[in-house]
């Protein structure tokens, strides 16, 4: 896997482009065009399905699963995006990719920043992650 850069989502619900931008090596605008429904990112967001989908179109092999007990390693693979649960801070929840120097994050929604964060800023409740992670 490349190493990721960080990548600022552009649109309020945009995180999932913005990992898959960072996880393809491309702009944010390239990654938008990977998704169907590209006028989800300005308003509600996309799901699992969605982005593994997006992911495939770009040439890369990722599924995607609940996180329990069982498989809450795939959380530590590098190049995995989680879903963490709505919160305050993030009332639609919010997508991450785990990377060499942590977590890719935003500063704060609306931020037009990215970086990198040590820890989940949330509860893990979905992972998608690389084919051929589980083992």
């Amino acid at each position: 896997m490349i190493q990721p850069k960080p990548i600022a989502q552009e649109h309020c619900t945009g995180c999932a482009v913005a990992c898959v931008a960072s996880a393809c090596g491309i702009s944010y605008a390239a990654a938008l065009k990977l998704f169907t429904h590209q006028e989800h990112a300005g308003f509600r967001g996309y799901y699992c399905p969605e982005v593994v989908a997006a992911l495939q179109k770009a040439g890369l092999r990722y599924a995607w699963r609940k996180v329990t007990g069982k498989n809450r390693a795939l959380l530590r693979k590098e190049g995995a995006i989680v879903f963490v649960g709505s919160s305050t801070r993030y009332p639609l929840g919010h997508f991450l990719l785990k990377t060499r120097k942590g977590w890719m994050n935003i500063p704060a929604i609306g931020d037009v920043r990215a970086g990198f964060c040590s820890r989940l800023p949330g509860k893990a409740q979905w992972v998608i992650y690389p084919q051929g992670a589980l083992g």
